[in-house]
């Protein structure tokens, strides 16, 4: 932890299992459960957590972006797609990289970025 730098962030969940399912396959997250409604997962760069509720955070309505890295695009494309994620946008091309965005069964939205291809 270091002074006044970000060190958590939470997000709503209508379906923890799901959610947990879904993150556990794709990115490997491990989670730590405190009831019912509230699970918390740490060592991915930014700790975090997931309550039970029925919202969700999409950059549509002004939610924040949380963006993944990934050495090779195209097979974690794969991974979110086969683990019940949804592409809502593509793979696409910005100054320096490549990108898309998903959300999780939740509803949640993140993006994954890869190095520009060389």
């Amino acid at each position: 932890m270091e002074h006044e730098k970000l060190n958590y962030v939470e997000f709503a969940a209508k379906d923890l299992a799901a959610t947990k399912a879904f993150f556990s396959a794709v990115f490997g997250w491990q989670f730590v459960d405190y009831g019912p409604e509230y699970t918390a997962f740490d060592n991915q760069g930014l700790e975090g957590g997931f309550y039970y509720a029925e919202m969700a955070s999409q950059t549509a309505n002004g939610g924040a972006l949380l963006v993944f890295y990934s050495d090779n695009l195209e097979e974690t494309l794969e991974k979110v797609e086969g683990n019940g994620g949804q592409v809502v946008k593509a793979i696409f091309t910005f100054p320096g990289g490549r990108r898309f965005h998903f959300v999780e069964p939740s509803g949640n939205e993140f993006a994954v970025w890869s190095n520009a291809v060389v």
